[in-house]
């Protein structure tokens, strides 16, 4: 029998309500040890692999046009996850930074979203643009100097002409020895 919000086999259809899926609905979720919140994050990462957005694609062939319905990989994130888990991501920080006993959970479940969304970027399953900032891997340019000042400086036209000068001299002290 199909769960509302999911068809046939279990996935959850176009307009689904993911909020609900949250591991717990109206309690706080305390996690006393470790191993309970990397349970926890264990069904958030199995619900995102058995839950993939769904994509669809119009196809005309003999003016008759279809809908065919494609499934995406989901990227995994914190903020999802905190969704899953009924905490807010202030509370993960909050965590990281808090709980000792908690934080070997918390780095490998910060290095498992990290690679899922890494490695879904660099084999073209997610939009690796959006992935790069994600992950802070960005392509950043320097577009000017320490404190904003230019990268190249300008001189004045007395200073130019000094080292003109300068590297003329160079010039002719090695054609004379």
């Amino acid at each position: 029998m199909p769960v509302e919000g999911k068809d046939a086999k279990g996935l959850y259809v176009t307009g689904n309500k993911f909020w609900l899926a949250r591991s717990t609905h109206g309690r706080t979720p305390i996690f006393k040890t470790p191993d309970e919140l990397w349970k926890a994050c264990c069904e958030y990462f199995e619900w995102a692999e058995e839950n993939p957005l769904q994509e669809v694609r119009g196809f005309a062939f003999q003016g008759t046009v279809t809908k065919e319905t494609f499934p995406k990989m989901r990227a995994m994130t914190i903020g999802a996850m905190c969704t899953f888990l009924d905490i807010t991501r202030k509370t993960w920080e909050e965590w990281r930074n808090t709980r000792a006993d908690l934080s070997g959970v918390i780095g490998r479940v910060d290095q498992i979203i990290y690679t899922q969304k890494f490695e879904g970027a660099a084999a073209d399953l997610l939009n690796a643009n959006l992935i790069s900032r994600e992950l802070g891997l960005a392509d950043k340019q320097e577009h000017t100097g320490k404190d904003g000042a230019d990268l190249i400086p300008e001189h004045s036209p007395t200073e130019t002409a000094r080292r003109l000068a300068f590297l003329l001299t160079l010039g002719m002290e090695k054609t004379d020895g």
